[in-house]
């Protein structure tokens, strides 16, 4: 691949995978769906053109997977599932030890250097913002890691240092040291991003949000198309599907209100099935289970592609989260109600950060094409 048409993208979490696949696919890939069988795709184009002859993008995805053994075991399947498109991926560790993640910047600072179009999913990531000192692509492209887009786009906006909404200072005063001497990576992180007119870059935001662009920044809407292309339509069953979230993994949700609220919906919805988020622990998702009756299913691929396939309830119920965005793009047309249940303010923790009522209210409010339910409907755990 010579360097000079080289496109790289850094994805760390299966959901970015996917979105990087469907990037690749709006901005020229194969305009026709492959065969599939039994919900999955038969041998799908390689390399193929998109509609017109244009030629597909040269991509070289690098995978910085986490620790946790069910984002790895997702990002492989989506890792085949890319190569099966035509692209390369690289896997390259940059956790578990002191040194890996000099190692990782060392073995990817020439691809870095030499791309042309540079592709990221998640521009909170410490890692990737250092990777994004060595850029000099005339195009940076930013593609979903779920609702965090939302923040990300309202910061750059504010000139604010890029934060996750659900994250809290503190460290006591080695994090603060830390804090300190990552500024000037965040400073030129954050530039990057909001590139001066006439400067000659770009940047894209290639969102399924409902986001609005600001400055030197373009916006792309991302409908799922490839999602639709390569998967479905789904046979629906009769019941409910509930969607999990790591709100209690990331501190912000009451583990107790969250169980409530939970066997709550089951009752109201008749519910027999919970797809279970990737970061959910074990021990949570067996007391749901014991509390509920209902079948726990921990999907292998993000739940777009889940649902796509099918088989998938009439309705799927979930609490404030990216799917209620992607998931009426991605079954579009099938039939399926997407649902969503407010986040009681009675449930967030006392760690949670000040601005989580705020941002996950702004999440359901700003879903297209979805059931609000009544607050009856999962009341706090009193």
């Amino acid at each position: 691949m010579p360097a000079s048409a080289l496109t790289l993208a850094f994805v760390e979490s299966p959901v970015q995978l996917l979105n990087v696949l469907e990037w690749a696919y709006s901005s020229g890939g194969s305009g026709e769906s492959a065969p599939l069988l039994d919900g999955m795709p038969s041998q799908p184009p390689r390399g193929t053109g998109g509609p017109g002859g244009t030629p597909a993008p040269r991509m070289r995805i690098v995978v910085l997977p986490p620790t946790d053994p069910m984002s790895r075991g997702q990002l492989r399947r989506m890792a085949a599932l890319a190569r099966d498109e035509g692209h390369e991926v690289r896997w390259q560790e940059a956790r578990g030890g002191r040194l890996a993640p000099l190692k990782a910047l060392a073995a990817l600072a020439g691809d870095v250097r030499a791309a042309h179009t540079v592709v990221v999913g998640d521009p909170f990531s410490r890692y990737v913002q250092l990777l994004l000192t060595l850029v000099r692509a005339e195009q940076l492209v930013v593609v979903d890691d779920g609702t965090a887009t939302m923040e990300f786009i309202a910061q750059t906006a504010r000139g604010e240092r890029l934060v996750r909404w659900h994250r809290v200072g503190g460290g006591g005063p080695a994090g603060r040291v830390r804090e300190l001497a990552y500024a000037p990576v965040s400073a030129t992180a954050r530039r990057r991003f909001t590139p001066a007119d006439g400067s000659g870059r770009r940047v894209e935001v290639f969102s399924s949000m409902p986001v609005t662009a600001h400055g030197a920044m373009t916006l792309r809407v991302n409908d799922f198309a490839w999602t639709r292309a390569r998967f479905g339509p789904p046979r629906l069953t009769k019941g409910t599907d509930l969607v999990g979230t790591s709100l209690v993994e990331t501190g912000v949700v009451d583990p107790a209100c969250y169980l409530d609220a939970v066997r709550t919906l089951t009752r109201v919805h008749r519910a027999t099935r919970y797809f279970a988020h990737r970061r959910e622990s074990p021990e949570k998702l067996r007391a749901l289970s014991e509390a509920t009756g209902l079948e726990i299913v921990r999907p292998d691929l993000p739940l777009e592609l889940i649902a796509r396939r099918g088989p998938v309830g009439r309705t799927i119920v979930s609490f404030p989260s990216t799917v209620v965005h992607t998931l009426p793009y991605a079954l579009t047309g099938t039939g399926v109600t997407v649902a969503v249940c407010d986040i009681d303010p009675d449930w967030l923790t006392g760690s949670a950060s000040p601005r989580a009522r705020g941002f996950l209210a702004g999440v359901t409010d700003s879903a297209r094409d979805v059931r609000r339910l009544p607050a009856q409907a999962a009341p706090a755990a009193g």
